[in-house]
């Protein structure tokens, strides 16, 4: 009998913010893997779970699959975490859990922390639907990528460096205006935990004037909610 792969939100910052069922996951399974151990042998240690513990990342996902894949289908449980929030939502995931499927393994996967949910439901933007970008490329594909969020008509969502805050709005100013509303959540659920609300020029001028720490997510309006909104 083959085991399960278990995926297992993280807090994203406030070590409550885990439930009882991750917690008793976490504590049944016959390996964690982590994206950074020792960032989650703090968490692990926190919550009295000692269990083997093995890193899965960006840079070796690859080589490893087969290993985890071999573990799995010999009968073992593994649980999947990242550093904080939900494995596979811009964190490493995605290789190991379409491996899985294809090995017929069973995945389930376990509500929790992520960042953007908060962040949308904060902004005020409409939320019935919406969507979600992740970090923009850095480099190659960036023009392309603020084009489409330019026709975006729903509300949308993107991570970004506290580093290059300033360089998205700026690039937002550019690409859809800087009237558009947009919401910067930063240091969502910890000590200092901060929102703030404006058109795009608003947050440029904010956001030039202090160091900005933490991580970042942007909500920005969608051009249709815009539009409706200079009709009115």
């Amino acid at each position: 009998m083959s085991g399960q792969l278990f995926i297992v939100p993280t807090p994203i910052g406030n070590l409550e913010d885990i439930t009882l069922r991750a917690i008793n996951v976490l504590k049944s399974a016959d390996l964690i893997l982590a994206e950074d151990t020792r960032t989650s042998s703090f968490l692990l240690k926190h919550l009295e779970i000692s269990k083997p513990l093995k890193s899965y990342h960006q840079h070796n996902e690859h080589k490893i699959l087969e290993e985890l894949v071999s573990a799995l289908n010999s009968g073992k449980n593994i649980a999947l975490i990242s550093d904080a929030g939900t494995p596979g939502i811009s964190d490493p995931g995605f290789l190991l859990i379409r491996e899985a499927i294809a090995n017929d393994v069973t995945i389930i996967s376990l509500p929790g922390a992520t960042a953007f949910v908060p962040a949308l439901v904060n902004s005020g933007l409409p939320c019935n639907e919406f969507s979600f970008y992740g970090f923009l490329p850095q480099k190659k594909g960036r023009q392309t990528r603020l084009k489409l969020l330019a026709q975006e008509e729903k509300t949308f969502i993107v991570y970004e460096s506290p580093f290059r805050l300033v360089k998205l709005l700026e690039e937002l100013k550019e690409y859809l205006g800087p009237q558009r509303k947009a919401s910067v959540s930063r240091e969502i659920t910890k000590l200092f935990e901060e929102t703030k609300r404006g058109t795009v020029e608003e947050l440029i001028a904010f956001y030039s004037l202090k160091t900005v720490k933490g991580e970042i997510v942007v909500v920005v309006q969608g051009s249709k909610n815009s539009e409706n909104e200079d009709a009115e």
